[in-house]
């Protein structure tokens, strides 16, 4: 598996690097700025790695050391959504661990179907990129390739992630909305009964 960075550690966090596929192209991504993130290698896969693969480099890893164990790498991870599941009950099954899935909320779009319930027993956390406080603008930002379906997507997704997962947050970044945006992502939030964070953007030198 050479130059596959299929694990890589931020802060206390462990993160896994399932796909490079995504369904959006934010303005404000960070593939934008280079080939990885937090000082990791390259995350750009040759190509994605099997159950297997993923399980071995996980393997190579303390798992108890780390805080949280984190499906997030260059792509959205719920592209491979069965492959993540699996790897994360397996993962439960072993260590004394907690997970936490990065998504933008459009696997019910990937898939057709709700796919909330497959998160049971097998995450934390999920976090979701809210982004935007409406439809319109989410697409000119993050130019989801379902079009402004997306937005209203990700709410319902995380209207019915909350019923599975103990811990369901929107995320939006600071440098990309402007206070008062920010506020009506607060009532979004608010009014979906989940937390909304406000994550710092993390520029070329990060």
């Amino acid at each position: 598996m050479k130059n596959m960075t299929i694990t890589y550690v931020v802060e206390n966090s462990l993160y896994i690097n399932l796909t490079n596929r995504c369904s959006n192209r934010c303005d404000f991504c960070i593939r934008n700025n280079g080939d990885g993130a937090y000082g990791s290698d390259s995350l750009w896969l040759e190509h994605e790695p099997t159950e297997n693969e993923v399980m071995k480099a996980l393997e190579e890893r303390n798992i108890e050391s780390y805080n949280e164990i984190v499906f997030c790498g260059y792509g959205e991870p719920t592209e491979r959504l069965e492959t993540l599941v699996s790897v994360a009950k397996m993962l439960k099954a072993k260590h004394n661990c907690k997970i936490r899935v990065n998504t933008n909320g459009q696997s019910d779009l990937l898939y057709g179907k709700d796919t909330a319930p497959m998160f049971k027993d097998a995450v934390d956390t999920v976090s979701i990129s809210l982004n935007a406080p409406n439809a319109e603008e989410y697409q000119r930002v993050c130019h989801s390739k379902f079009g402004t379906a997306a937005f209203g997507a990700l709410l319902k997704f995380a209207a019915n992630v909350k019923n599975y997962v103990p811990n369901v947050l929107l995320t939006v970044v600071d440098s990309a909305l402007t206070e008062v945006e920010i506020a009506e992502c607060k009532q979004i939030a608010a009014d979906a009964g989940v937390t909304l964070r406000v994550r710092r953007y993390i520029g070329k030198d990060a």
